[in-house]
């Protein structure tokens, strides 16, 4: 997330207690998924593009280009804020939501997945997937105020935008980036300035002008 001439605002949220998925609509059939039941596919960093913008995730930050190599510095502005757990909870999916577009139903289906993972065992605090199974008319048997249609709705949109992978059949891999159980996050806006046309880009695209030019002062000596 470097570029010239960009500017960025950081927001942190402290607790007190590159695979690209394309820019065209991922269609997700819960019927038809591609299991993964050895590798999970979310360690890689993630990119996606959304309606308005671009949103990366990733668990390491750099400040090289990998694409171009290039080394730019970026002007940021940092602020930390301290939360309780509901609150820091609250921003957390809340702010997720907003950079990943999430629709209202992908919302709610992120925050429930979210206390499944909470509960689900750890090994030095991270689990790398979760158990997604519906029965008792609820997220493993848990009553979550949506219908099993809704919740899948919610589910297929969390996939498309790589939050989830499935893993088998109720199993599903998740993204690393998103699901944890640290008392920080931050969420990172990078503001870029439109560059405008220069001089030159005008004369190379008039290769023409200064012949031209020399051709009529010529001619008005003459």
């Amino acid at each position: 997330m470097n570029e010239s001439e960009s500017s960025g605002e950081v927001v942190e949220a402290k607790s007190e207690s590159s695979t690209e998925v394309a820019a065209t609509p991922v269609v997700i059939n819960l019927k038809k998924l591609k299991y993964a039941p050895h590798f999970n596919p979310l360690l890689e960093p993630q990119a996606i593009h959304t309606k308005r913008r671009y949103v990366r995730s990733g668990t390491k930050a750099t400040k090289v280009d990998l694409d171009t190599g290039e080394i730019t510095d970026v002007a940021s502005i940092y602020s930390v804020e301290k939360r309780d757990d509901a609150s820091f909870v609250k921003v957390f999916t809340a702010g997720v939501a907003a950079a990943y577009e999430l629709g209202k139903t992908g919302a709610r289906v992120f925050q429930a997945v979210l206390q499944e993972y909470e509960n689900t065992p750890m090994h030095k605090g991270y689990a790398d997937s979760v158990e997604l199974a519906w029965f008792d008319e609820g997220l493993c048997g848990r009553k979550i105020g949506m219908s099993e249609k809704t919740f899948q709705r919610g589910l297929k949109e969390l996939l498309a935008k790589g939050f989830l992978s499935p893993r088998t059949p109720n199993t599903f891999w998740v993204n690393p980036a998103l699901f944890f159980r640290g008392d920080r996050v931050r969420f990172i806006t990078e503001y870029q300035r439109k560059k405008a046309v220069s001089d030159e880009s005008n004369k190379s695209d008039n290769p023409n002008s200064e012949s031209d030019q020399d051709t009529t002062n010529k001619t008005s000596n003459e």
